[in-house]
């Protein structure tokens, strides 16, 4: 099992909690107290991304931000049903385990479809939402750098084999000069660092629902036509201009969903828009919980 080591715990300083979900350990971070937020990550990323977040609400609030079985800290099974249903599934026994009656979500990429998932398998208990570059609902758009790397074969080669995913995320995702850099660039590679670890990154890809056949299709659809039943929540949107996947085609979906909702655009920001836009946008967000 991973374990952050001292390099990157100053980054990382939180302390680790495990959840046995059928013998896989899913990892998440628990920090604060008061009204909970749950973060959740996407691909290639996990519970690093909020890092900042985290210590930057956890003297008011209750932050928890899992890691998806696969990602992060959490096991690495090879053999597993890497597809949206069970990380929903997983992260509804969190709730149950930890007896969370309420809570708030934070979305960002893959984060998107399992949130607004949890959301509608028990709508009572979500209060306010924030939505960082993501999306929860079908499109047939999809850029070419992530189709090849779902094609059969050479998505292993890329993605197992020479971290393409992840090590191109560090500068295609990202909009500082030269990309992430440092020991930033090292905690977000940290639980990815050979074949097997690899494992979800690829899982992911694949599982992209773009046709009727596909595995999670359905599901997505069911979340879809879920979405209304939350536009009476307090809804915060922050958005990276430069993202190269999620784009404002992605933004005007939502809007269309969520027509009250806050919005904040960010013009210098691509995808990971929290390494991007930096205290400003993690200002915000405080401030609309604080509210």
């Amino acid at each position: 099992m991973l374990t952050v080591n001292k390099t990157l715990y100053h980054l990382y300083p939180f302390d680790s909690h495990y959840l046995d979900i059928n013998g896989n350990s899913m990892h998440y971070i628990d920090e604060g107290d008061g009204e909970i937020i749950l973060m959740l990550h996407g691909n290639p990323t996990w519970s690093f991304y909020y890092r900042n977040l985290i210590l930057k609400l956890r003297d008011k609030f209750r932050c928890i931000a899992p890691d998806h079985i696969g990602c992060g800290l959490s096991s690495k099974p090879q053999l597993y049903p890497y597809h949206l249903r069970t990380h929903i599934a997983n992260l509804k026994q969190l709730i149950i385990k930890l007896n969370i009656k309420h809570f708030h979500l934070v979305m960002h990429d893959w984060g998107g479809p399992i949130a607004m998932g949890l959301a509608k398998d028990m709508p009572d208990r979500v209060g306010k939402i924030v939505i960082l570059n993501t999306a929860a609902f079908l499109s047939h758009k999809l850029p070419l750098r992530i189709k090849l790397c779902r094609l059969p074969g050479l998505g292993d080669l890329l993605i197992r084999a020479f971290n393409v995913f992840a090590y191109c995320a560090l500068t295609m995702a990202s909009m500082q000069k030269g990309g992430l850099k440092g020991e930033t660039r090292k905690g977000f590679l940290f639980p990815y660092n050979n074949w097997r670890n690899r494992i979800a990154h690829l899982r992911f890809v694949q599982d992209i629902p773009m046709r009727p056949q596909d595995y999670s299709y359905q599901l997505m659809q069911d979340i879809q036509n879920n979405l209304l039943k939350f536009q009476r929540n307090k809804t915060l949107i922050c958005w990276g201009d430069k993202d190269f996947c999620f784009n404002n085609y992605f933004l005007k979906i939502w809007l269309n969903y969520y027509p009250k909702a806050e919005v904040h655009k960010f013009p210098n920001c691509g995808h990971y828009i929290l390494e991007d836009g930096g205290i400003k946008i993690m200002t915000i967000i405080r401030n609309f919980f604080l509210k």
